[in-house]
Protein backbone atom coordinates (compact mmCIF):
# COMPACT_ATOMS: atom_id res chain seq x y z
CA UNK A 1 0.00 0.00 0.00
CA UNK A 2 1.43 3.44 -0.94
CA UNK A 3 2.24 5.35 2.18
CA UNK A 4 0.66 8.62 1.11
CA UNK A 5 -2.99 6.45 0.50
CA UNK A 6 -1.87 5.11 4.25
CA UNK A 7 -1.21 8.46 5.72
CA UNK A 8 -4.74 9.43 4.22
CA UNK A 9 -6.64 6.58 5.89
CA UNK A 10 -5.23 7.71 9.12
CA UNK A 11 -6.11 10.80 8.80
CA UNK A 12 -9.53 9.75 7.80
CA UNK A 13 -9.77 7.64 10.94
CA UNK A 14 -8.56 10.29 13.09
CA UNK A 15 -11.17 12.75 11.94
CA UNK A 16 -13.78 10.58 12.46
CA UNK A 17 -12.33 9.56 16.00
CA UNK A 18 -12.68 12.97 16.74
CA UNK A 19 -16.14 13.53 15.38
CA UNK A 20 -17.29 10.92 17.67
CA UNK A 21 -15.64 12.14 20.96
CA UNK A 22 -17.59 15.82 20.11
CA UNK A 23 -20.71 14.18 19.31
CA UNK A 24 -20.41 11.81 22.72
CA UNK A 25 -22.41 14.03 24.78
CA UNK A 26 -25.38 13.85 22.95
CA UNK A 27 -27.90 16.45 21.06
CA UNK A 28 -28.70 19.80 22.49
CA UNK A 29 -31.72 20.71 23.93
CA UNK A 30 -34.09 23.04 22.48
CA UNK A 31 -33.98 26.83 23.50
CA UNK A 32 -36.01 27.55 26.71
CA UNK A 33 -38.44 30.37 26.10
CA UNK A 34 -38.82 33.61 27.85
CA UNK A 35 -42.29 34.76 28.75
CA UNK A 36 -44.00 33.76 25.75
CA UNK A 37 -45.86 30.82 27.40
CA UNK A 38 -48.00 31.08 30.90
CA UNK A 39 -46.77 28.85 33.68
CA UNK A 40 -47.59 25.50 33.53
CA UNK A 41 -47.42 23.66 36.89
CA UNK A 42 -45.01 20.93 37.27
CA UNK A 43 -46.12 17.32 37.85
CA UNK A 44 -46.89 16.33 41.58
CA UNK A 45 -44.55 17.25 44.53
CA UNK A 46 -43.90 13.90 46.30
CA UNK A 47 -42.69 14.47 49.58
CA UNK A 48 -38.98 13.87 50.58
CA UNK A 49 -36.29 13.15 53.67
CA UNK A 50 -36.66 15.87 56.15
CA UNK A 51 -39.30 17.58 54.43
CA UNK A 52 -41.10 20.14 56.91
CA UNK A 53 -44.83 19.55 57.04
CA UNK A 54 -47.56 20.65 59.02
CA UNK A 55 -50.44 18.23 59.62
CA UNK A 56 -53.98 19.53 60.48
CA UNK A 57 -57.18 17.80 61.72
CA UNK A 58 -60.30 19.52 61.37
CA UNK A 59 -61.77 19.92 64.99
CA UNK A 60 -59.06 17.90 66.46
CA UNK A 61 -56.60 20.43 67.57
CA UNK A 62 -54.73 17.93 69.53
CA UNK A 63 -53.93 15.28 66.70
CA UNK A 64 -52.48 18.19 64.81
CA UNK A 65 -48.89 18.68 64.56
CA UNK A 66 -47.01 21.81 63.57
CA UNK A 67 -43.72 21.61 61.20
CA UNK A 68 -43.02 18.33 61.96
CA UNK A 69 -39.57 16.92 59.71
CA UNK A 70 -39.98 13.46 58.07
CA UNK A 71 -37.56 11.80 59.36
CA UNK A 72 -34.45 10.29 57.46
CA UNK A 73 -36.17 6.90 56.84
CA UNK A 74 -38.75 8.33 55.29
CA UNK A 75 -41.39 7.99 58.07
CA UNK A 76 -43.24 10.67 61.11
CA UNK A 77 -45.07 10.57 63.66
CA UNK A 78 -48.43 11.94 64.68
CA UNK A 79 -50.62 11.76 68.16
CA UNK A 80 -52.03 8.21 67.48
CA UNK A 81 -50.33 7.31 63.85
CA UNK A 82 -46.43 6.59 64.19
CA UNK A 83 -44.26 5.60 61.94
CA UNK A 84 -46.29 6.56 58.87
CA UNK A 85 -44.71 6.09 55.47
CA UNK A 86 -44.79 9.84 54.18
CA UNK A 87 -41.86 9.64 51.20
CA UNK A 88 -42.64 9.29 47.91
CA UNK A 89 -46.18 10.34 48.22
CA UNK A 90 -48.00 13.60 47.27
CA UNK A 91 -49.62 15.84 50.33
CA UNK A 92 -53.11 14.52 49.15
CA UNK A 93 -51.77 10.95 49.31
CA UNK A 94 -50.57 11.35 52.98
CA UNK A 95 -53.64 12.97 54.32
CA UNK A 96 -55.81 10.19 52.73
CA UNK A 97 -53.61 7.84 54.17
CA UNK A 98 -53.55 9.60 57.82
CA UNK A 99 -57.17 9.98 57.69
CA UNK A 100 -57.48 6.10 56.63
CA UNK A 101 -55.64 5.88 59.77
CA UNK A 102 -57.39 7.66 62.39
CA UNK A 103 -60.69 6.74 61.46
CA UNK A 104 -59.60 4.01 63.52
CA UNK A 105 -60.00 6.50 66.83
CA UNK A 106 -62.48 9.13 65.30
CA UNK A 107 -65.47 9.65 63.47
CA UNK A 108 -64.40 10.58 59.62
CA UNK A 109 -61.71 12.87 60.31
CA UNK A 110 -61.04 15.63 58.10
CA UNK A 111 -57.13 15.89 57.57
CA UNK A 112 -55.26 18.39 55.25
CA UNK A 113 -51.18 18.31 54.86
CA UNK A 114 -48.81 21.20 53.58
CA UNK A 115 -45.39 20.98 52.65
CA UNK A 116 -43.80 23.89 54.49
CA UNK A 117 -40.38 23.35 53.67
CA UNK A 118 -39.59 20.80 50.76
CA UNK A 119 -36.38 19.57 50.67
CA UNK A 120 -37.05 18.02 47.39
CA UNK A 121 -36.44 13.65 47.50
CA UNK A 122 -33.63 12.99 44.86
CA UNK A 123 -35.93 11.98 42.13
CA UNK A 124 -37.22 15.54 42.27
CA UNK A 125 -33.49 17.06 42.78
CA UNK A 126 -31.14 18.62 40.39
CA UNK A 127 -27.47 18.16 40.81
CA UNK A 128 -24.55 20.47 39.66
CA UNK A 129 -20.93 19.33 40.17
CA UNK A 130 -17.86 20.08 38.81
CA UNK A 131 -16.34 23.19 37.79
CA UNK A 132 -18.80 25.66 39.65
CA UNK A 133 -18.28 27.62 43.02
CA UNK A 134 -20.98 26.03 44.92
CA UNK A 135 -21.62 22.35 43.90
CA UNK A 136 -25.06 21.74 45.17
CA UNK A 137 -28.25 19.58 44.66
CA UNK A 138 -31.30 21.98 44.06
CA UNK A 139 -35.42 21.36 45.01
CA UNK A 140 -36.69 20.90 41.26
CA UNK A 141 -39.49 24.16 40.70
CA UNK A 142 -41.84 24.17 37.96
CA UNK A 143 -40.40 25.64 34.52
CA UNK A 144 -37.05 25.67 36.03
CA UNK A 145 -34.06 26.58 33.53
CA UNK A 146 -30.30 26.02 33.45
CA UNK A 147 -29.91 29.85 33.69
CA UNK A 148 -31.70 29.48 37.38
CA UNK A 149 -29.65 26.49 38.13
CA UNK A 150 -26.02 28.14 37.31
CA UNK A 151 -27.62 31.62 39.58
CA UNK A 152 -27.90 29.00 42.70
CA UNK A 153 -24.94 27.98 42.30
CA UNK A 154 -22.78 31.00 41.45
CA UNK A 155 -22.17 30.13 37.85
CA UNK A 156 -18.75 28.89 36.41
CA UNK A 157 -15.50 28.63 38.17
CA UNK A 158 -12.09 30.16 36.32
CA UNK A 159 -10.96 26.86 35.15
CA UNK A 160 -14.90 25.70 33.76
CA UNK A 161 -15.06 23.93 30.42
CA UNK A 162 -18.66 25.43 30.06
CA UNK A 163 -19.21 24.44 26.68
CA UNK A 164 -18.35 21.40 27.62
CA UNK A 165 -20.49 20.77 29.93
CA UNK A 166 -23.28 17.73 29.38
CA UNK A 167 -26.67 17.23 30.77
CA UNK A 168 -27.77 13.42 32.35
CA UNK A 169 -31.50 13.19 32.09
CA UNK A 170 -33.00 9.88 32.39
CA UNK A 171 -35.84 8.47 29.83
CA UNK A 172 -38.96 8.02 31.42
CA UNK A 173 -40.56 5.63 28.75
CA UNK A 174 -36.93 3.43 28.22
CA UNK A 175 -35.35 4.33 31.89
CA UNK A 176 -31.75 4.94 30.15
CA UNK A 177 -29.70 8.05 30.60
CA UNK A 178 -29.82 10.16 27.83
CA UNK A 179 -26.50 13.12 27.51
CA UNK A 180 -27.34 16.16 26.05
CA UNK A 181 -24.73 19.14 25.54
CA UNK A 182 -24.82 22.51 27.34
CA UNK A 183 -23.12 26.01 26.05
CA UNK A 184 -22.63 27.49 29.45
CA UNK A 185 -20.25 29.33 29.13
CA UNK A 186 -21.64 31.48 25.97
CA UNK A 187 -25.15 31.26 28.05
CA UNK A 188 -23.42 32.39 31.99
CA UNK A 189 -20.23 34.51 30.25
CA UNK A 190 -21.58 35.95 26.99
CA UNK A 191 -25.32 36.00 27.61
CA UNK A 192 -26.58 34.13 24.52
CA UNK A 193 -30.37 33.13 25.20
CA UNK A 194 -30.36 30.48 22.81
CA UNK A 195 -28.01 28.56 24.94
CA UNK A 196 -30.20 28.10 28.25
CA UNK A 197 -32.68 25.17 28.23
CA UNK A 198 -35.54 23.96 30.36
CA UNK A 199 -34.55 21.43 32.96
CA UNK A 200 -36.51 18.07 34.34
CA UNK A 201 -36.84 17.05 38.09
CA UNK A 202 -33.41 14.40 38.50
CA UNK A 203 -31.07 16.39 35.67
CA UNK A 204 -27.65 16.30 36.26
CA UNK A 205 -25.05 19.49 35.17
CA UNK A 206 -21.82 18.05 34.69
CA UNK A 207 -19.12 20.71 33.97
CA UNK A 208 -15.71 19.74 33.61
CA UNK A 209 -12.73 21.87 33.76
CA UNK A 210 -10.58 23.43 31.04
CA UNK A 211 -7.75 21.00 29.76
CA UNK A 212 -5.04 23.76 29.69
Amino acid sequence: MPQSLSLVRLATLGLTLALAACGGAGTELPTARYGGEPIAPSEQYTIGPLDEITIHVWRNPELSADKVRVRPDGRLTIPLVQDIPAVGKTATQLQEYIAGELSKYIEQPIVSVIVNTPEGNFSQQVRIIGATPQPASLPFRANMTVLDAMIAVGGLNEFAAGNRAKLIRQDRETAKQVEYRLRLSDLVRKGDASANVMLMPGDTIIIPESRF
